[in-house]
């Protein structure tokens, strides 16, 4: 038997020069690829970098801002070592500045007192510490044993609260 090998000689030159046409094309599309791949692991090493420093800023921000607050509440201090000092009427009225300095300093802050005395109790923002009879109604802030704080809108610490029963039979 003999081996045809025209055929395959003609199938080679028949791809022969359709593979010389594509080797160009494919070297094209491979520098291509390359090029998009390099541009894919430089913007990837630039976005990992923009993370790391943006989380380095946020850190600093946070600290100087914390430090900010402190310095602030140091003259608080400074108020209190004074009126340490004082005598009785001069000591109440220390004080009462001292208070007022502090509370100006918190609301500055974005630091509120919660109001609950006389309103109906709410879960969210206050700890109910005991239930008892009254005249007020029922599920009504009678009394305010810790004043509780919002910061902006988020509740930092709820105020602990007597609620009233109602009237007893």
């Amino acid at each position: 038997m003999k081996e045809d090998t025209s055929e395959p000689n003609e199938k080679q030159q028949n791809l022969g020069p359709a593979a010389d046409a594509a080797s160009p094309a494919l070297e094209e599309l491979q520098k291509a690829y390359d090029d998009l791949n390099s541009r894919h692991l430089r913007l990837a090493a630039d976005f990992d970098n923009y993370r790391k420093r943006m989380a380095r800023e946020i850190e600093a921000r946070t600290t100087y801002a914390i430090e900010d607050f402190a310095v602030e509440l140091l003259d608080v201090v400074d108020n209190f070592e004074r009126a340490g000092k004082a005598d009785g009427a001069g000591l109440r009225e220390g004080m009462e500045q001292i208070k007022k300095l502090f509370m100006t300093i918190l609301e500055r802050h974005g630091i509120r007192p919660i109001e609950c005395r006389d309103l109906p109790f709410d879960p969210e923002r206050h700890e109910a510490i005991a239930y008892v009879p009254s005249a007020a109604e029922e599920g009504t802030v009678i009394d305010e044993v810790i004043r509780g704080y919002c910061m902006q809108d988020k509740v930092i610490r709820c105020a602990k609260v007597v609620i009233s029963k109602g009237m007893e039979e």
